[in-house]
């Protein structure tokens, strides 16, 4: 008989629906998911590919508003929802909403297994306000099992007290085969398109939100320090936007010589073709519970540098291996290795595959199989 398994989560987002489906194909689960809502359409300007859905949804009915960096969100029907859909196990996205609050309610009053999807690391921003810390471990006290992505989740919810046992690894992934086949059709005529993206012969890319916790400033000033001879022959590619787009086009003018592109947004397909003619792959970020693009260059092939407070880097990047790992804010360091694998094509190379080769643990179905794990009471017993 099929498990019937509930996952409630914020949007539907592009990269999850792979993932989504690859549980959905599971023998032995039946799969619904239940949506806050569509999207958050001040943030985000993906695409939402409904026609990919293999699973059966909800979105339920929301208001939304955001204050500076806080998003607050409403909903109503969270427990008709979860009524109708009578799961045997939830699993919940989140405990920054009231939506979430109030699932977690109803499957202590209705006997429901209930376990909580945690991406929170010990390098999160968020730690440094006492409300937020103390909210989180409430609810953690009410879980009965916890799905992380990687080994920085995994660590944040140990250090919680949280029992070995009960804590399960879905390792976060995105579609792996859509970008490794993307980045191979582009690569048989990198010309084409590199002319009609304008972008320079070769170049550092990021791509990610154009805020400063992503440490985006740190990565401009960090090819400005760069050797002049190298950023004549090197550029620098940001795709994405954000609050901070403006200042960093300002900023950017003011660096001689080099050659930086700002491009704005790019959906999936696009955001393929700059992986796939980029050198290496920079995320510098401040605080980021994983960092699915570190995922989606890597599947394309690419070395990366990232900063050690990415929650991914622990998981896919080997310091000197299919990349180097930087500490977070520190520009000269960030320098060094950028240098480092600009010069060496080699090296590269011999990254870039090493990347491809590890991503490939990192599927949809590893990460379908790590959550049914949890959701399986069988499995559960014999973890």
């Amino acid at each position: 008989m099929s498990r019937r398994v509930v996952i409630l989560t914020e949007l539907i987002a592009p990269y999850r629906i792979p993932v989504f489906n690859a549980l959905a194909r599971r023998q032995g689960i039946d799969l619904h998911v239940v949506f806050l809502s569509e999207s958050d359409y001040s943030q985000r300007q993906w695409l939402v590919y409904k026609d990919e859905i293999r699973f059966s949804y909800q979105v339920l009915s929301s208001w939304r508003r955001r204050l500076g960096q806080q998003s607050f969100l409403l909903n109503w029907g969270v427990e008709t929802a979860l009524r109708r859909a009578r799961p045997d196990f939830i699993v919940c996205g989140g405990y920054n909403y009231v939506a979430f609050w109030q699932s977690m309610s109803w499957a202590r009053r209705n006997g429901v297994a209930f376990s909580l999807w945690c991406e929170s690391t010990s390098r999160d921003f968020r730690k440094a306000y006492p409300l937020i810390e103390f909210c989180k471990k409430q609810f953690l006290r009410h879980c009965d099992a916890f799905v992380v992505p990687g080994k920085s989740s995994f660590n944040y919810l140990r250090n919680c007290g949280v029992p070995l046992e009960l804590i399960f690894t879905a390792p976060n992934a995105v579609d792996t085969q859509f970008f490794a086949n993307r980045a191979e059709v582009i690569r048989q005529a990198p010309a084409t398109y590199r002319q009609a993206l304008r972008l320079p012969q070769r170049f550092f890319l990021y791509a990610g939100r154009l805020v400063r916790e992503k440490g985006i400033f740190d990565l401009l000033h960090a090819y400005g320090a760069l050797q002049p001879e190298l950023r004549e022959n090197v550029g620098l590619v940001f795709v994405g936007d954000g609050a901070e787009r403006t200042a960093l086009v300002e900023r950017a003018a003011t660096t001689n010589p080099g050659s930086i592109h700002i491009v704005g947004f790019a959906q999936r397909e696009e955001l393929a073709a700059y992986y796939a003619l980029a050198d290496v792959f920079v995320f510098p970020t401040h605080t980021d519970p994983w960092g699915l693009v570190v995922n989606e260059a890597m599947a394309c092939g690419l070395p990366v540098i990232a900063s050690h407070a990415a929650g991914c880097v622990v998981d896919l990047v080997a310091n000197g291996r299919n990349g180097r790992i930087v500490s977070a804010g520190n520009v000269q360091e960030l320098a060094c290795a950028m240098a480092d694998l600009a010069l060496d094509a080699g090296l590269r190379a011999l990254m870039g595959r090493r990347s491809r080769e590890r991503i490939e643990q990192y599927s949809p179905e590893a990460w379908a199989a790590g959550m049914a794990n949890a959701v399986m009471p069988q499995r559960r017993e014999a973890a």
